[in-house]
């Protein structure tokens, strides 16, 4: 479809604007399009917030409408607490919480409906119950509403910095301070949409704020408490790759998706000991939406970073 901007659609994000001429399709499948590129601003990929100008030449594809009720699939749940209003779960690694491109089966909110009865719908039939959001490779806490009421309320709560969050991260390199605060705001990364980046001079770029201290210290490795401040989309990891201690086993801001025994003991040795992202929800605390009594939840440390512990102790212990 081809279409150019005239007075009435100057001004209109390209979002916005595409979502409107194609009434089947979904703003997130739009925004999904744009991302591939395969919506053009004359001739050329633009962001989702791109701002029209009278004379661009919109180009954008059929897009079919994808059915975005989730199918329940009975997966077992570890449920830290639960009441009437909401529930707190453990995510283990390697389960996407929402559907999104490419993972459209085995999500956590397919789960959520194959195991309660109600859940809120403010986010959408593909989003039922979820207030925030893990990468498919952190495990950890998350908070589910069951209803809106408490929905809306855990939502005000995130955004105005009242909930306390604490992450546990095995990270490259051993660092020469016990502690530390990072502030620098994150944004799309200019060239990999898929990424964010520390980006200063973009206006989508947000206010990111992280605080950690150092757990334990290994030869080349260390174990961090982070606890961050502000929710951008993939913060912890941006942070500590700028500071030049990714996450282990991040393949996007680290560049290595697995580390083997060889690696660790300086050996030849190919098993592997980790091969997900070193990162989990360690401590949620909030007020009770309803009642507004104060609740934490805490997630063990998994067995495989318990195990990547072990490992380290052995070989790499100062």
């Amino acid at each position: 479809m081809r279409y150019t901007v005239d007075k009435t659609d100057a001004g209109q994000r390209l979002d916005q604007f595409v979502t409107r001429r194609i009434k089947k399709a979904s703003r997130a499948q739009v925004r999904e399009a744009i991302d591939e590129g395969q919506v053009t601003i004359n001739d050329q990929a633009m962001k989702p917030s791109y701002k029209l100008r009278i004379g661009d030449v919109v180009e954008y594809p059929e897009i079919n409408a994808r059915q975005e009720e989730q199918t329940p699939e009975n997966v077992d749940l570890d449920i830290l607490y639960q009441d009437e209003h909401l529930a707190a779960i453990n995510k283990p690694p390697g389960m996407v919480t929402h559907p999104a491109k490419g993972h459209w089966d085995g999500t956590l909110t397919a789960a959520l409906i194959a195991k309660f009865s109600q859940l809120s719908d403010i986010g959408g039939a593909s989003r039922p119950g979820i207030v925030h959001r893990l990468d498919r490779d952190t495990s950890g806490v998350l908070v589910i509403a069951k209803n809106n009421e408490a929905h809306e309320a855990l939502t005000q709560q995130f955004a105005d910095r009242i909930t306390e969050k604490e992450y546990f991260a095995i990270v490259a390199n051993c660092p020469d301070r016990d502690r530390d605060v990072i502030n620098e705001p994150i944004g799309p990364h200019p060239r990999f949409r898929e990424r964010m980046s520390i980006v200063r001079d973009d206006p989508e770029a947000k206010e990111a704020k992280t605080f950690y201290e150092v757990a334990e210290r290994f030869d080349g490795f260390a174990a961090f408490k982070v606890f961050p401040k502000t929710g951008r989309t993939h913060q912890i990891r941006v942070h500590l790759a700028h500071i030049k201690h990714p996450v282990l086993c991040d393949r996007a801001y680290g560049n290595q998706a697995r580390i083997t025994l060889g690696e660790i003991a300086r050996t030849d040795d190919e098993q592997i000991v980790l091969s997900r992202t070193a990162l989990h929800a360690h401590r949620l605390k909030i007020n009770h939406p309803v009642t507004g009594e104060p609740l934490e939840f805490k997630a063990p440390i998994p067995e495989d970073l318990h195990s990547t512990l072990v490992v380290l102790r052995k070989y790499r212990s100062v």
